[in-house]
């Protein structure tokens, strides 16, 4: 077990644009050649959005793009016609396939935090797609087919716990709340990158809120 801290993330983003970015993984000109990839994730950002602020339209292609809104609302809009509000609860998906433009942004009055994770397909090109899942049940996997990976979410009550699914790949993120897992202690914001996962459980050392990649080899 990899065990990532949010404090080692790479900032970015512009905060005169009311913009603040942290990357789990190298990204643009944070460039790691050793933290490129786990699994089939190749992204996880935190992004924090003020109000009226956003990414204009901009190009994705060849990858499977997940986002989970923390807090606020994000709006989002796309090339293929797409149009929607994703809040705390949903899981939004964009399979940006053969090329697809979109823009996000926070129309809202209020501050907007969304964690955004980019998979690698199995196999590239195709038609974008586009869904969003309103509302998603705890402990109700979601399938990315298209990059051979599962998420589990999974909110707990202060001594709960959970089992970690079993898998060659599987990277979990604390949004909120603290969790051991495997006898480590993970806060808000830090990952653990576990290979060949079995039989591991996290319990909840306050109110936790997890997100976890079950990914196959």
């Amino acid at each position: 077990m990899d065990v990532r801290r949010a404090d080692a993330r790479y900032r970015g983003g512009d905060r005169a644009a009311g913009i603040e970015s942290l990357h789990a993984f190298s990204f643009g000109p944070h460039y790691d050649p050793d933290n490129l990839r786990f699994g089939a994730v190749i992204a996880c950002n935190e992004e924090r959005l003020a109000p009226g602020a956003g990414f204009d339209e901009h190009p994705h292609s060849h990858t499977e793009i997940v986002t989970w809104v923390v807090s606020g609302e994000l709006t989002h809009r796309d090339s293929a016609g797409h149009e929607s509000v994703v809040r705390p609860g949903d899981v939004q998906r964009l399979s940006s396939a053969g090329g697809v433009r979109h823009v996000e942004r926070n129309d809202a009055a209020e501050p907007l935090v969304f964690v955004q994770m980019w998979l690698a397909p199995l196999e590239p090109g195709g038609d974008p797609a586009y869904e969003i899942v309103h509302g998603i049940a705890d402990s109700t996997p979601y399938a990315v087919p298209e990059a051979g990976a599962m998420l589990h979410v999974r909110r707990l009550g202060a001594g709960e716990r959970t089992a970690v699914p079993d898998g060659s790949f599987v990277y979990v993120h604390v949004v909120r709340g603290e969790v051991w897992l495997d006898g480590v202690r993970l806060g808000p914001g830090d990952a653990a990158r576990i290979t060949d996962a079995r039989d591991l459980e996290a319990v909840a050392h306050s109110p936790a809120e997890l997100l976890l990649w079950e990914m196959s080899g």
